[in-house]
């Protein structure tokens, strides 16, 4: 299937500017589709195929961790798909909380998701620190607790 003349929103990219992550309106429902950058060459998503539709994409530094919204029947869920591992990971949500919006940061340790819910909303931050390896641009040092970076 051609993706070029699809109406494509919620564009997302990649802190290096390598991966470009969009919404492509198609009437199965909202997909993202993931395109290398300049080339403009599809990039595969081993988990995200079979959960529709999807929203609010949001990139990691080097395209490594893909964060987004997707719809699980009545229910919507902020999933993270590890592109080096195909690993899929759900983020559980608090009490009765609808994701809206999310941002992943770019070394992929926090998230910060607008959130909505009996009749407030609000933004909450969330550490994914324990859930996945930093995605850092090449030759950045990883440092633990308390150690001082470059």
């Amino acid at each position: 299937m051609g993706w070029g003349s699809v109406d494509r929103l919620d564009p997302a990219l990649s802190g290096n500017g390598r991966v470009l992550a969009t919404v492509v309106r198609r009437d199965m429902g909202d997909t993202v589709l993931l395109q290398e950058q300049p080339s403009g060459a599809i990039l595969p998503l081993r988990q995200l195929r079979r959960q529709q539709p999807h929203r609010s994409p949001s990139l990691s530094w080097n395209g490594r961790y893909l964060a987004l919204i997707v719809q699980q029947g009545p229910q919507r869920q902020v999933v993270i798909e590890d592109r080096a591992t195909g690993r899929l990971h759900r983020l559980p949500l608090p009490g009765e909380l609808v994701p809206e919006r999310l941002s992943l940061a770019p070394d992929g340790r926090r998230i910060a998701i607008a959130l909505e819910g009996g009749g407030r909303s609000r933004v909450q931050l969330f550490d994914l620190s324990v859930l996945l390896e930093p995605d850092l641009p090449a030759g950045l040092p990883v440092t633990g607790p308390g150690e001082a970076g470059p």
